[in-house]
Formats: structure tokens, C-alpha cells, sequence
């Protein structure tokens, strides 16, 4: 009779993925980079070493994270690369993990300039995320929102406003994410000034920016990591629009989050 439930394959030592994610929040919190990638080279040789390839593609996606963070290309795509074949060798091209370590390598690749390649895939993603509708509302609109990103660096806008419009359109319908809302604002803010110039285009991005601000200012928002991350993020955006004060009180609202870990 099958089991209902996953069982490791014989001679698999699977690894602690939520201790190690759990750690590698703790380090993020206190913006220990270093820390970060010791510990994911560490697990990333226990997984090969245990035969856990569903370990280690969770590890290279946490790894390709790191190096978009850090600028650093060279290890970045080498960690991409790695990935990619092992979603090959697993046969694992259609399942969820494989389109989120898509969208992972996709976002890496656009920090590094390498738009195109960044566009297939999230192309490659968006049918799997689509045929699973169970997914949270944040997964399918971060993968929209930073193909909008990638489009709009290739001068597509249209194409970049109506993937914006898919990254917004679960978010509100669901009634979360308020964090990405107010980065996909942000993002829409920027595609229209590239596109209509900022006198042509000023309403629209002032009443972009305002609503980000909103956003990012709801009480129920929990003032974790990642909204710290969101606001470290989002503070340059709104300096370059004039948005002076939004942007001291975010940067601040960052800092203290990272002083309290």
C-alpha cells in the first residue's frame, strides 16, 4: 500500500531545511553576509553528501539569493548554473521548486545586467505557478513584479505595466502583502518616468509613490526583517522623487529593526 507521505529515499541523509532557513534568517536580521554563505556552503556539502538533491536545490536557491545581495556575479551564476542542472538530472522541470528556483536565478541574472537570460526564466516559471493555484498570493506576484523589473530594463514597457498589473492583482484580491504592494508602486513609479518622462508622467508617479508610502506605513505590517529589508530597499526611491522624509522615516525604521537583532 503507498504511503500518503513523503518518504527519504534509501541511502538519502536528508538535511534540516527549516533549522537552516531559521538560521539563515537569524544572520540576515543582523546583515551577516559572511555568516550566511558559511553556513549554506556547509549544508550545501552535507546535502551532497547525504544524496539530498531536494536539499541542495533548496541550498543553491538560498545561495543564488545571497550573491544577488552581495553583488557578487561571478559565484552567483555559478550557483545558477549548478541549479539548473540539478533540476535536469532530478527530471524536476514542471514541479514548484523548480519555478521558484527560476524566478531565484531569473532575479540574480537581472542584478547582474543579464536581462535576457533573466526574461526565459521567469517565462519558464510562470506556467508552473499558474497551474497551481494553491500557492500564496505573494509567490505569484513576486514572480510578475520582478518580470515587470526585467522588461522594463529591456525598454518593454507595456509589457512591464501589464506584469506590474499581474503582481498587484492577487496581492489586492487576497488583501496581503502590503510590503509588495508598496515595491511593486515603487517599481510602476520608475517604469512610468522611464517611459513618459517625469513632467509627462508626474501625477501618475506622485500618486504611485503615495500609495507605496501608505503601504509601508499600515500598523498591522509586522516590523520583522523583512519589512526591514523592504524599507532599506524602498528609501532610495523615495529620495530620488523628492519623497525626503518617507524616505528618513523608512531607513530608520530599518535601522532599528537591525539594532534590535
Amino acid at each position: 500500500m503507498n504511503s500518503p507521505f513523503f518518504l527519504p529515499l534509501a541511502g538519502v541523509r536528508p538535511i534540516p531545511r527549516r533549522r537552516i532557513m531559521e538560521k539563515v534568517d537569524e544572520y540576515m536580521s543582523r546583515r551577516d553576509y559572511p555568516g550566511v554563505e558559511r553556513l549554506l556552503r556547509y549544508w550545501l556539502g552535507e546535502a551532497e553528501a547525504g544524496r539530498d538533491d531536494e536539499g541542495r536545490l533548496m541550498v543553491l536557491g538560498e545561495l543564488i539569493g545571497h550573491y544577488r545581495k552581495t553583488g557578487e556575479a561571478g559565484p552567483g551564476e555559478a550557483a545558477i548554473e549548478q541549479a539548473l542542472r540539478l533540476i535536469r538530472s532530478m527530471g524536476a522541470e514542471g514541479t514548484v521548486n523548480a519555478a521558484t528556483t527560476y524566478i531565484n536565478a531569473a532575479t540574480a541574472l537581472h542584478s547582474f545586467g543579464k536581462y535576457e537570460q533573466a526574461l526565459e526564466l521567469f517565462r519558464m516559471a510562470v506556467p508552473v505557478y499558474r497551474d497551481h493555484p494553491e500557492l500564496p498570493a505573494q509567490q505569484l506576484s513576486g514572480l510578475y513584479n520582478n518580470m515587470g523589473l526585467t522588461l522594463a530594463a529591456l525598454e518593454r514597457y507595456d509589457e512591464a505595466f501589464e506584469a506590474y498589473r499581474l503582481a498587484l492583482e492577487p496581492l489586492s484580491a487576497a488583501g496581503v502583502g502590503f510590503p509588495e504592494q508598496a515595491m511593486t508602486c515603487l517599481n510602476l513609479a520608475n517604469a512610468v518616468e522611464a517611459r513618459l518622462g517625469m513632467e509627462q508622467g508626474e501625477a501618475q508617479i506622485f500618486s504611485l509613490l503615495d500609495e507605496a508610502s501608505r503601504l509601508l506605513r499600515r500598523p498591522d505590517i509586522p516590523r520583522d526583517g523583512y519589512y526591514a529589508y523592504v524599507c532599506e530597499k524602498c528609501a532610495p526611491t523615495f529620495e530620488y522623487y523628492g519623497y525626503f522624509l518617507d524616505a528618513e522615516t523608512f531607513r530608520r525604521a530599518a535601522e532599528e529593526i537591525y539594532d534590535r537583532a
